[in-house]
Protein backbone atom coordinates (compact mmCIF):
# COMPACT_ATOMS: atom_id res chain seq x y z
CA UNK A 1 0.00 0.00 0.00
CA UNK A 2 1.63 3.14 -1.26
CA UNK A 3 2.00 6.22 0.71
CA UNK A 4 -1.08 8.42 -1.10
CA UNK A 5 -3.50 5.53 -0.78
CA UNK A 6 -2.41 5.00 3.27
CA UNK A 7 -2.88 8.75 3.71
CA UNK A 8 -6.42 9.18 2.08
CA UNK A 9 -7.73 5.54 2.89
CA UNK A 10 -9.56 7.60 5.68
CA UNK A 11 -11.49 9.78 3.15
CA UNK A 12 -12.20 6.77 1.06
CA UNK A 13 -14.07 4.98 3.63
CA UNK A 14 -16.81 7.83 3.82
CA UNK A 15 -17.77 7.16 0.14
CA UNK A 16 -17.79 3.20 -0.92
CA UNK A 17 -20.32 0.59 0.55
CA UNK A 18 -21.23 -2.39 -1.95
CA UNK A 19 -22.30 -5.77 -1.41
CA UNK A 20 -22.69 -8.55 -4.39
CA UNK A 21 -25.61 -10.29 -2.17
CA UNK A 22 -27.96 -7.38 -2.21
CA UNK A 23 -29.62 -5.70 -5.11
CA UNK A 24 -29.83 -1.43 -4.85
CA UNK A 25 -33.11 -0.28 -4.50
CA UNK A 26 -33.06 3.42 -5.99
CA UNK A 27 -34.43 6.17 -3.47
CA UNK A 28 -38.32 7.43 -4.58
CA UNK A 29 -38.62 11.07 -3.33
CA UNK A 30 -42.21 11.32 -2.20
CA UNK A 31 -42.21 15.40 -2.37
CA UNK A 32 -40.13 18.32 -3.21
CA UNK A 33 -38.52 20.60 -0.82
CA UNK A 34 -40.11 23.78 -0.69
CA UNK A 35 -38.15 25.11 2.39
CA UNK A 36 -35.04 24.20 2.87
CA UNK A 37 -35.02 21.33 5.31
CA UNK A 38 -32.38 18.35 4.03
CA UNK A 39 -32.52 15.33 5.51
CA UNK A 40 -30.03 14.74 8.14
CA UNK A 41 -29.21 10.70 8.32
CA UNK A 42 -30.47 8.83 11.09
CA UNK A 43 -29.02 6.02 13.21
CA UNK A 44 -26.84 4.64 15.97
CA UNK A 45 -24.47 1.62 14.23
CA UNK A 46 -23.38 0.99 10.97
CA UNK A 47 -21.89 -1.90 9.34
CA UNK A 48 -21.32 -1.30 5.26
CA UNK A 49 -18.74 -3.29 2.54
CA UNK A 50 -17.07 -2.05 -0.06
CA UNK A 51 -15.25 -2.16 -3.33
CA UNK A 52 -12.96 1.06 -3.99
CA UNK A 53 -11.45 2.41 -7.20
CA UNK A 54 -8.48 5.47 -6.93
CA UNK A 55 -6.75 7.41 -9.59
CA UNK A 56 -3.76 9.18 -8.58
CA UNK A 57 -2.51 12.34 -10.69
CA UNK A 58 0.52 9.45 -11.85
CA UNK A 59 -2.15 7.53 -13.89
CA UNK A 60 -1.74 4.73 -11.53
CA UNK A 61 -5.06 2.48 -10.72
CA UNK A 62 -5.70 1.39 -7.62
CA UNK A 63 -8.48 -0.96 -6.60
CA UNK A 64 -9.21 -2.84 -3.11
CA UNK A 65 -12.31 -4.11 -0.97
CA UNK A 66 -13.35 -2.33 2.12
CA UNK A 67 -15.55 -3.32 5.60
CA UNK A 68 -16.37 -0.19 7.55
CA UNK A 69 -18.43 0.18 11.44
CA UNK A 70 -19.69 3.42 12.53
CA UNK A 71 -21.31 4.73 15.29
CA UNK A 72 -22.86 7.81 15.24
CA UNK A 73 -20.81 11.30 16.20
CA UNK A 74 -18.12 9.23 17.69
CA UNK A 75 -16.21 6.84 15.78
CA UNK A 76 -15.87 5.47 11.92
CA UNK A 77 -13.78 2.16 11.63
CA UNK A 78 -12.38 0.51 8.77
CA UNK A 79 -10.34 -2.27 6.87
CA UNK A 80 -9.02 -2.05 3.32
CA UNK A 81 -7.73 -5.41 1.24
CA UNK A 82 -6.65 -5.58 -2.15
CA UNK A 83 -7.58 -9.23 -2.71
CA UNK A 84 -7.29 -12.67 -1.76
CA UNK A 85 -8.20 -11.95 2.04
CA UNK A 86 -5.42 -9.92 3.05
CA UNK A 87 -5.77 -6.82 4.73
CA UNK A 88 -3.42 -3.86 3.59
CA UNK A 89 -4.71 -1.13 5.82
CA UNK A 90 -6.77 -0.78 9.45
CA UNK A 91 -8.15 2.62 9.96
CA UNK A 92 -9.96 4.56 12.96
CA UNK A 93 -11.42 8.08 12.97
CA UNK A 94 -12.26 9.45 16.17
CA UNK A 95 -13.42 13.45 17.68
CA UNK A 96 -9.94 13.66 18.58
CA UNK A 97 -8.17 11.51 15.89
CA UNK A 98 -6.87 9.94 12.18
CA UNK A 99 -5.25 6.47 13.36
CA UNK A 100 -3.66 4.19 10.10
CA UNK A 101 -2.09 0.63 10.15
CA UNK A 102 -0.47 0.19 7.10
CA UNK A 103 0.47 -3.54 7.00
CA UNK A 104 2.17 -3.25 3.47
CA UNK A 105 3.55 0.17 3.48
CA UNK A 106 4.55 0.57 7.12
CA UNK A 107 3.12 3.98 6.53
CA UNK A 108 1.74 4.36 9.38
CA UNK A 109 -1.08 7.51 10.38
CA UNK A 110 -1.32 8.58 13.70
CA UNK A 111 -2.40 12.37 14.05
CA UNK A 112 -4.60 14.78 15.22
CA UNK A 113 -6.84 16.39 12.87
CA UNK A 114 -5.08 19.30 13.20
CA UNK A 115 -1.65 17.77 12.39
CA UNK A 116 -3.11 16.39 9.37
CA UNK A 117 -4.19 19.99 8.40
CA UNK A 118 -0.57 20.97 8.58
CA UNK A 119 1.08 18.04 6.51
CA UNK A 120 -2.10 17.50 4.23
CA UNK A 121 -3.35 20.90 3.71
CA UNK A 122 -7.18 19.11 4.62
CA UNK A 123 -9.07 20.67 7.39
CA UNK A 124 -11.10 17.74 7.95
CA UNK A 125 -13.14 16.53 11.49
CA UNK A 126 -15.15 13.52 12.60
CA UNK A 127 -18.52 15.35 11.71
CA UNK A 128 -17.12 16.87 8.25
CA UNK A 129 -16.52 12.71 7.52
CA UNK A 130 -19.94 11.67 8.41
CA UNK A 131 -21.46 14.71 6.81
CA UNK A 132 -19.64 13.10 3.51
CA UNK A 133 -20.70 9.89 4.05
CA UNK A 134 -24.52 10.86 3.77
CA UNK A 135 -24.39 13.54 1.25
CA UNK A 136 -25.28 16.02 4.32
CA UNK A 137 -25.24 19.42 4.13
CA UNK A 138 -21.41 19.84 5.84
CA UNK A 139 -22.97 22.28 8.77
CA UNK A 140 -25.94 23.33 10.24
CA UNK A 141 -27.00 26.72 8.37
CA UNK A 142 -27.39 30.00 10.53
CA UNK A 143 -27.20 33.72 10.12
CA UNK A 144 -23.63 33.51 8.27
CA UNK A 145 -24.27 31.56 5.65
CA UNK A 146 -25.38 32.57 2.08
CA UNK A 147 -28.43 30.45 1.19
CA UNK A 148 -30.83 31.00 -2.30
CA UNK A 149 -33.17 28.27 -4.52
CA UNK A 150 -31.89 28.21 -7.93
CA UNK A 151 -34.16 25.52 -9.93
CA UNK A 152 -34.16 22.31 -8.62
CA UNK A 153 -31.77 22.81 -5.65
CA UNK A 154 -30.80 25.13 -2.62
CA UNK A 155 -27.23 26.86 -3.38
CA UNK A 156 -25.50 27.17 0.34
CA UNK A 157 -22.07 28.63 1.11
CA UNK A 158 -20.91 28.32 3.79
CA UNK A 159 -17.16 29.37 5.42
CA UNK A 160 -15.72 27.68 8.58
CA UNK A 161 -12.27 27.73 10.11
CA UNK A 162 -11.19 29.19 7.02
CA UNK A 163 -12.41 27.22 4.37
CA UNK A 164 -15.49 28.02 2.13
CA UNK A 165 -17.78 25.20 1.41
CA UNK A 166 -20.39 25.40 -1.32
CA UNK A 167 -23.10 22.39 -1.41
CA UNK A 168 -26.08 22.01 -4.21
CA UNK A 169 -29.00 20.43 -2.51
CA UNK A 170 -31.55 18.90 -4.71
CA UNK A 171 -35.13 19.32 -3.79
CA UNK A 172 -36.37 15.79 -4.45
CA UNK A 173 -33.77 13.96 -2.53
CA UNK A 174 -33.18 16.49 0.14
CA UNK A 175 -29.75 15.56 0.08
CA UNK A 176 -25.73 17.46 -1.10
CA UNK A 177 -26.04 16.70 -4.74
CA UNK A 178 -22.75 18.26 -5.18
CA UNK A 179 -20.15 19.43 -2.77
CA UNK A 180 -17.00 21.59 -3.29
CA UNK A 181 -14.69 22.88 -0.89
CA UNK A 182 -11.66 25.12 -1.09
CA UNK A 183 -9.09 26.42 2.10
CA UNK A 184 -8.80 29.33 1.58
CA UNK A 185 -5.04 29.73 1.58
CA UNK A 186 -5.61 27.19 -1.63
CA UNK A 187 -3.57 24.28 0.31
CA UNK A 188 -6.55 22.02 -0.13
CA UNK A 189 -9.50 21.18 -1.80
CA UNK A 190 -12.58 18.54 -2.25
CA UNK A 191 -15.10 17.84 -4.69
CA UNK A 192 -18.03 15.50 -4.20
CA UNK A 193 -20.38 14.71 -6.83
CA UNK A 194 -23.72 12.37 -5.73
CA UNK A 195 -25.21 11.25 -8.90
CA UNK A 196 -28.26 8.82 -7.51
CA UNK A 197 -29.50 8.22 -4.46
CA UNK A 198 -30.79 4.99 -2.64
CA UNK A 199 -33.14 3.81 -0.59
CA UNK A 200 -32.06 2.56 3.29
CA UNK A 201 -34.71 1.95 5.74
CA UNK A 202 -36.68 4.57 3.62
CA UNK A 203 -33.72 7.30 3.43
CA UNK A 204 -32.27 8.31 0.32
CA UNK A 205 -28.17 7.36 0.39
CA UNK A 206 -25.87 8.12 -2.61
CA UNK A 207 -25.57 5.47 -5.04
CA UNK A 208 -22.97 6.63 -7.39
CA UNK A 209 -20.56 9.11 -6.07
CA UNK A 210 -17.43 11.09 -7.72
CA UNK A 211 -14.73 12.26 -5.51
CA UNK A 212 -11.64 15.05 -6.40
CA UNK A 213 -8.82 15.39 -4.12
CA UNK A 214 -6.05 17.95 -4.59
CA UNK A 215 -3.58 17.93 -1.77
CA UNK A 216 -0.33 18.56 -0.33
CA UNK A 217 2.69 16.17 -0.25
CA UNK A 218 6.35 16.44 0.78
CA UNK A 219 6.88 16.47 -3.11
CA UNK A 220 4.30 19.25 -3.71
CA UNK A 221 0.79 19.30 -4.61
CA UNK A 222 -1.31 16.07 -5.90
CA UNK A 223 -4.69 15.09 -7.29
CA UNK A 224 -6.33 11.90 -6.95
CA UNK A 225 -9.90 11.08 -8.18
CA UNK A 226 -12.09 8.23 -6.23
CA UNK A 227 -15.22 6.52 -7.78
CA UNK A 228 -17.75 5.46 -6.02
CA UNK A 229 -20.47 3.02 -6.24
CA UNK A 230 -22.74 1.96 -3.26
CA UNK A 231 -24.70 -1.20 -3.00
CA UNK A 232 -26.11 -1.70 0.29
CA UNK A 233 -25.77 -0.14 3.87
CA UNK A 234 -26.90 -1.97 7.21
CA UNK A 235 -27.51 0.41 10.10
CA UNK A 236 -27.96 -1.43 13.53
CA UNK A 237 -29.19 -0.47 16.95
CA UNK A 238 -26.86 -3.24 18.94
CA UNK A 239 -23.59 -1.91 19.86
CA UNK A 240 -20.73 -2.95 17.57
CA UNK A 241 -17.12 -3.52 18.47
CA UNK A 242 -14.22 -1.39 16.71
CA UNK A 243 -10.75 -3.35 17.16
CA UNK A 244 -7.65 -1.42 16.06
CA UNK A 245 -3.80 -1.33 17.51
CA UNK A 246 -0.69 -0.35 15.79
Amino acid sequence: MNRLLAGFAVLIILTFFSSCSKKTVMYQADGKMEDFSPVYTDYDYMSAKAKVVIEEESGKVTRGSMNLRAKKDSVLWFTISPGMGMEAVRGLITQEKIQIKDRIGKENINLTFKEFEQIYGLKLSLDVFQNLLFANPPFQVDYKDRLVRVGKSFELTQVRDKVRYFSKVDVNYRKVAELVSNSLDDRGSLLASYATFQDVNEQPFPAEVLYKLAYQLPEGGQNTIIHVEWISVEPYSNSLSFPFKF
